[in-house]
């Protein structure tokens, strides 16, 4: 392994790793120091619903930013003279030859990081009334955000990796690499952190979130119990395909992002609590997501030719 590869290792694994558990540790010694449980009053008994609707929104925002990157993929490819695009459901195919079917790789992962950008704007400028729409809109961007960000850091060492055959394309030094792979780790770090703050607004009443404690429980049942139990239905619309296909990039999303939501929880201090008005029923996302899966492996499938 060279040098280059070696220091993206060890900085990937200090960020993706050691840093979650030391801000973790940190808030853990914190609250002690902060007003109990019995102080603030209670917190509320907690509705499973709310926990079910969470998970269902990540798996549709989940692949829906999937297709995105893959459609993304095709289009540029599909428009190029030579070249002849196949989508599916878990990966895409090109047949042809073009020098620039290198620089495309990169095209997907561009549109959902535009995409999660997109729905950040639409968070902060005119935040959705609903819990259902501001869950949707929170994991839209950290889909976005986590779909595309660490395929910077695989690129700068894995010249095969989609953005690394981008970056090749574009001839760019190992230094330019390595400078573009640190610099998302440390992005990576604080986008995921700055996810807790919406999440934790999220709660219906400002005693929920009052204690290091509550806060870290509440993210568990808003995010980190959400997006496990999602990842079978995510699995359920990629599957057959090979191991990379099916299941490494939802469970490498999982461990990247939902690893810093959980630990960062303890330090986060929410903001405009109880502002999103209760969703209703889980029924209609329940309808979407059933909708997607079908979608996924009747339509998307057998393969989508865009020529």
């Amino acid at each position: 392994m060279n040098p280059y590869a070696q220091l993206i290792l060890f900085a990937s694994l200090a960020v993706i790793v050691a840093a979650p558990i030391l801000f973790g540790a940190m808030g853990m010694w914190r609250s002690r120091s902060v007003a109990s449980a019995a102080t603030v009053g209670p917190a509320g008994p907690w509705r499973w619903q709310r926990t079910l609707h969470s998970s269902l929104l990540y798996a549709l925002s989940f692949s829906l930013i999937f297709f995105i990157q893959e459609l993304f993929l095709v289009v540029p490819k599909a428009l190029t003279p030579g070249l002849r695009a196949t989508l599916y459901h878990n990966n895409h195919n090109w047949t042809g030859d073009n020098p620039l079917a290198h620089l495309f790789q990169g095209t997907g992962a561009l549109a959902i990081l535009l995409t999660a950008l997109g729905f950040v704007a639409w968070l902060k400028l005119r935040p959705p009334r609903t819990e259902t729409a501001r869950l949707f809109a929170i994991w839209m961007a950290f889909h976005g955000f986590f779909q595309s960000l660490p395929q910077v850091v695989v690129g700068a060492v894995l010249p095969q990796n989609d953005v690394g055959m981008a970056f090749g394309y574009l001839q760019l030094a190992d230094t330019t690499k390595l400078v573009a792979g640190l610099i998302a780790l440390v992005v990576i770090a604080a986008i995921a952190i700055g996810f807790a703050a919406p999440l934790l607004a999220l709660a219906r009443d400002p005693a929920e979130v009052a204690t290091p404690g509550r806060r870290s429980g509440f993210m568990f049942r808003m995010a980190t119990l959400p997006a496990l139990l999602a990842l079978p239905l995510i699995v359920a619309m990629r599957v057959p395909g090979s191991l990379d296909q099916v299941a490494i990039v939802p469970v490498a999303e999982f461990v990247i992002g939902v690893f810093w939501l959980q630990a960062y929880a303890w330090c986060a201090q929410p903001r405009r609590v109880g502002q999103a008005e209760p969703a209703s029923s889980i029924a209609g996302v329940l309808s979407l997501v059933i909708a997607q899966l079908l979608i996924f492996q009747f339509a998307l499938r057998p393969g989508i030719a865009f020529y």
